[in-house]
């Protein structure tokens, strides 16, 4: 190993690099012009705070209500599986054809919300950041 090298050559890079600025000694500490506060003042609680005047947002609009056909197709992806579990869980056995049926009403949900998923977003322009 070369380290007493390495460290002489990096120690003749550092003495030539540039000009070295000129310190002064090393300044007077300056006083704080304000004493430090307790430590836990600031955790203090006002008994009575006063309500502050400011922005105050406006109610949003109500949440949108899924069309029939939608919420048919969103109780088939969510319920068929739930119906599903719960018949797992507490040992009840579903003849075949309810089987088939809770699976068929899951795939078909899920399908024919894809399919009327749109083609295209709403805002070509929009990056998805709001203000």
């Amino acid at each position: 190993m070369q380290r007493g090298n390495d460290d002489e050559v990096w120690r003749g890079i550092v003495e030539n690099y540039g000009e070295r600025p000129q310190l002064d000694d090393a300044p007077a500490p300056v006083e704080p012009a304000e004493p430090e506060p307790e430590p836990f003042a600031a955790y203090v609680v006002d008994p009575d705070p006063e309500p502050e005047e400011g922005f105050v947002p406006p109610t949003p609009p109500p949440l949108p209500r899924p069309t029939r056909d939608r919420f048919v197709a969103w109780a088939g992806v969510f319920g068929s599986p739930a119906i599903l579990l719960l018949c797992l869980l507490f040992g009840v056995s579903l003849p075949g054809i309810v089987s088939y049926l809770l699976v068929s009403g899951f795939v078909g949900g899920f399908v024919y919300l894809v399919w009327r998923m749109p083609r295209e977003p709403r805002d070509p322009w929009d990056d998805g950041a709001r203000v």
